[in-house]
């Protein structure tokens, strides 16, 4: 009896080939502290993995059950995961104990759905699996691939994936197997993967197990130094960055397919009613800002990963600022409003041409409205202000109250954490260095007495507001 699984796709295969940004590598460069930086990666994504699954099963009110299938090594740990989930392992045997298997009579019972215990599914010794760490979770409350595998040059690299078309693939290949090893345990798998569907990646779920992560990460050595000296180590900003990119390239991805789905509906407002138009608005404004969010991440962390090279965010180019600020207006007075803060814009009759990038430009000030707003306290009041500074134009974020919200926790080296409504924001550092790439220069001045002011400078054209006498 033959059996070969070479032709399979290896899990690494599936994640590593699928749309770019889906997933994390991270490769083993001659400047990383780590020799086996891919291991690294992986055990802290095994801990924060477990880290997430118990807090997860603590708050539901009901067993999460799901399924872990993983292999060559169990990877969760705590008794109670182990009593609330189904576990697989995929491990090697010889051809003759597979094929004895086949020979054997399945046990009393075994036409019923599998129960939450430990199983074991045999791989054939040549399987290209073999050689990969991986782990594949199915829940109600989170789907994830995470696998360790090897690069061409036999450098290990880590993927991960939260997207839900690549773990079906991956599903998929593990079940190949199956059938080909153990084909009386691929019916019941199937009926709990169908009873067990994870729900669409939650960018606070994301969040969570990018925080978790990163914790996990060792930290870069320093550089020898004189006995009097202390150097104190700090996260490898690289690693960061990507796992950001990632992450942003996942919460856009399912969000951008219910705005789709969204905006298809709204196509046949007139078979609704007005509530229910209301609220697929209100989904639409949601996914869009979510969006927004996670491009200007994206963004500035590809800006803060051009180290060697001159920062920039595309083509600047001659734009009419008060088309962008009328384009802009409603979706600012709206993040006011939910927050119940009194959004004034004060312009002149005419602005005139800045240079900038305006796509950019437009997701700069509405993160940094967006920050603001939500910083106040309810009943305040935020004023936008635009005036000529000799060859700049100079637009101001004014708030008047000097009771500012300092529940802003960092996030890593790039991002803000509000615990109380669970938004992210770009620090201020990164937001200097994006609005510096756009041509322009962002100051803050904190005023004890009469507020927070937020300042961009942005450079004008051959043109100049009107001198007021």
């Amino acid at each position: 009896m033959v059996m070969q699984s070479e032709g399979f796709p290896t899990l690494s295969q599936i994640v590593g080939q699928s749309e770019p940004l889906d997933f994390l590598q991270v490769v083993a460069e001659g400047e990383r502290s780590s020799p086996r930086p891919g291991e690294a990666e992986w055990s802290g994504a095994i801990a924060a993995l477990n880290h997430l699954l118990l807090n997860l099963l603590a708050a539901s009110p009901r067993p999460c059950a799901g399924l872990v299938l993983a292999g060559p090594n169990p990877v969760l740990h705590d008794p109670y995961l182990l009593t609330q989930l189904g576990i697989g392992l995929f491990r090697p045997r010889s051809l003759e104990d597979i094929a004895l298997a086949h020979f054997q009579l399945p046990a009393a019972g075994a036409s019923k759905p599998l129960t939450v215990a430990q199983q074991e599914y045999p791989l054939v010794p040549h399987d290209p699996l073999v050689e990969e760490q991986f782990c594949l979770v199915w829940t109600e409350a989170i789907g994830v691939v995470l696998v360790l595998g090897k690069d061409g040059e036999g450098r290990s690299r880590f993927y991960f994936s939260f997207n839900p078309e690549v773990l079906s693939q991956a599903w998929q290949a593990l079940r190949s197997r199956l059938r080909l090893t153990s084909p009386h345990q691929v019916a019941p798998l199937d009926r709990l993967m169908e009873q067990y569907q994870p729900p669409s990646p939650d960018y606070r779920l994301l969040t969570a197990f990018y925080r978790l992560m990163l914790k996990q990460l060792p930290h870069q050595a320093p550089p020898p130094a004189a006995p009097t000296i202390q150097i104190q180590a700090t996260p490898d900003p690289t690693a960061e960055v990507e796992l950001l990119q990632a992450l942003t390239h996942e919460v856009r991805t399912p969000l951008t397919t219910i705005r789709m789905l969204t905006r298809l509906l709204l196509k046949k407002r007139c078979t609704f009613t007005e509530d229910v138009v209301k609220r697929l608005e209100t989904i639409d404004q949601e996914c869009t800002d979510q969006i927004n969010r996670m491009e200007l991440i994206f963004r500035a962390t590809e800006l803060e990963s051009q180290v060697d090279q001159p920062q920039t965010v595309g083509q600047l180019i001659p734009i009419s600022l008060q088309q962008i600020i009328q384009q802009h207006t409603s979706q600012w007075q709206k993040q006011a409003q939910r927050r119940n803060i009194t959004l004034d814009i004060l312009l002149p009759e005419e602005l005139p041409t800045i240079i900038s990038h305006p796509a950019m430009l437009a997701q700069v000030l509405t993160g940094l409205m967006e920050r603001l707003t939500r910083s106040l306290p309810t009943g305040e009041s935020v004023a936008v202000q635009v005036t000529t500074a000799g060859n700049q134009l100079k637009l101001q974020l004014v708030s008047q109250s000097t009771s500012l919200s300092r529940s802003l926790k960092s996030l890593g080296q790039l991002l803000m954490f509000q615990p109380e409504t669970g938004s992210l924001s770009l620090n201020l550092d990164v937001t200097k260095n994006l609005c510096h790439a756009l041509g322009g220069k962002l100051t803050v001045k904190q005023r004890p007495t009469a507020g927070e002011v937020l300042t961009i400078f942005l450079p004008l054209t051959s043109y100049r507001l009107p001198v007021k006498p």
